[in-house]
């Protein structure tokens, strides 16, 4: 019932517990990065794939990649940056297709991965989006471990 995404498009997959990135290049087609094993629609189970440190470059039916998880065109920087030509994205991500590539949660992520063929630029906001929330949980839980030394030490001048 969607609307055909545009060749070049950003595609989201909400996958349980994170989401997962690809980009449409046509006839219902989409290239994305997968984990050696990773499932098409794997959901939950494709968290424990992305601990892998490889991964490989597939050209998939979009159906098949987003199996039963929602999916949504997001192409969430065009206000930032300009996407490069449809066709020069598309020419970029078939010619990628079959190979295996670096993968690392943090820094070459299927979100990195899109981004770098729609605009030339690699980055993770999902990444990004979490290091700032451990980051304040962090700080979060330091100082109350700080207000717990220091609880337990005034406790003990008193006795």
């Amino acid at each position: 019932n969607r609307p055909e995404p545009e060749i070049g498009d950003l595609i989201e997959i909400f996958r349980p517990f994170y989401r997962h990135w690809a980009i449409y290049v046509g006839d219902g087609y989409v290239v994305h990065l997968a984990p050696p094993s990773e499932v098409a629609g794997a959901g939950a189970t494709s968290v424990m794939s992305a601990l892998t440190n490889r991964a490989i470059v597939k050209k998939e039916l979009l159906y098949d990649v987003a199996g039963r998880d929602k999916y949504q065109v997001n192409n969430k920087h065009d206000n930032k940056y300009v996407p490069l030509p449809p066709n020069k994205i598309v020419k970029r991500a078939e010619e990628l297709v079959g190979q295996e590539v670096l993968y690392k949660l943090t820094s070459e992520n299927c979100e990195h991965f899109v981004n770098e063929l729609r605009y030339g630029v690699a980055r993770s906001d999902q990444v990004r989006d979490f290091v700032m929330a451990a980051g304040v949980a962090g700080v979060g839980l330091a100082a109350m471990g700080l207000i717990g030394v220091m609880f337990s030490r005034n406790k003990q001048q008193k006795h």
